[in-house]
């Protein structure tokens, strides 16, 4: 673990350093987000968040000497996830295109190698899904981005939840013997910590959809490189468990507009953050309030791991 922290390290220092470059240059691009009737916020913000987040990340890994060929499909399909969430903040893209842009990235992923081979019977054996692998590979990558999209509707939350849930995805890489997935995921934890500094309330810079989606996939490469190429019954449960609050969060919201008649796509003002603000709570006392629930949720998947 202490090689891995290295590049940890730098990549938290690295984000703290380029964050402020980065919101120049948006401001300069005019990459600013404007107050609607879906925001928050109340004053313009810049966006681009997700170049700090991108750049930080792949530079700790090639500057601490952790590149390898391998890292190929992450590295390209991430990009595709970056662009079409840059283009989304300049542009607005629709759902389908931007849903288009996800797959794209997921499909090159998976055809670099990393997908859902097989899961172990908790009867005895394991079940291969050959084919399968693909669809149900593509299902969960695109999940976990939108997930995290999805979530980030508050200074800092983001950002604080993909680096709590971070912790048990470390833990279960290391047991499941992947050192690599480890590495990843303490230096996607390092980028993302490095962000709060300027993204927690109040934000000098948003990372808009491209650090959200960024963020999201790359959690959820991890997940599937470090628990769920050849997932126990363990490791999904830890895996889902690290990222219960975005799942329960997600799935109540797809609910809610199915009922209500809606795209289940379409963004609304119902998620778990929004009520609690509702009830009168401030942007840091809300997101301080998710943050302990994700660490909660975090310890019990570690514990869980632990005592398996």
């Amino acid at each position: 673990m202490t090689g891995q922290m290295i590049p940890a390290l730098l990549a938290l220092l690295i984000t703290l350093g380029l964050t402020p470059a980065v919101t120049r240059l948006a401001l300069r691009a005019g990459l600013v987000e404007y107050p609607s009737h879906r925001r928050i916020h109340r004053a313009p913000r810049p966006l681009g968040g997700g170049i700090a987040l991108f750049a930080a990340f792949w530079l700790a890994l090639v500057l601490s000497g952790n590149w390898t060929s391998e890292l190929w499909g992450l590295f390209v399909s991430s990009a595709v996830v970056l662009i079409t969430g840059l283009i989304d903040d300049m542009k607005d893209l629709s759902p389908g295109r931007k849903f288009a842009g996800q797959t794209v990235a997921a499909l090159i992923l998976i055809a670099a190698g990393t997908r859902i081979e097989f899961v172990t019977n908790p009867f005895g054996g394991m079940i291969y899904l050959s084919y399968w692998s693909i669809p149900i590979t593509l299902f969960w990558l695109l999940a976990i981005t939108n997930l995290i999209n999805f979530m980030d509707g508050l200074d800092g939350l983001a950002a604080g939840v993909v680096a709590i849930a971070c912790g048990p995805m470390v833990a279960v890489a290391v047991m499941m013997e992947r050192p690599l997935a480890a590495l990843l995921a303490v230096v996607l934890a390092g980028s993302a910590l490095g962000f709060l500094p300027y993204n927690f309330n109040p934000a000098r810079i948003f990372m808009g959809d491209a650090g959200a989606l960024f963020l999201g996939f790359m959690l959820g490469a991890i997940s599937v490189e470090g628990a769920l190429k050849g997932p126990t019954v363990i490791a999904i449960g830890v895996s889902t468990l690290a990222l219960g609050l975005p799942i329960v969060d997600t799935a109540f919201a797809i609910l809610r507009r199915l009922r209500s008649g809606r795209p289940f796509y379409q963004a609304d003002m119902g998620h778990v953050h929004h009520r609690l603000l509702a009830l009168g709570y401030t942007q840091r006392q809300v997101v301080v309030a998710l943050y302990a629930v994700s660490a909660g949720l975090s310890l019990l998947a570690h514990t869980l791991l632990y005592r398996s």
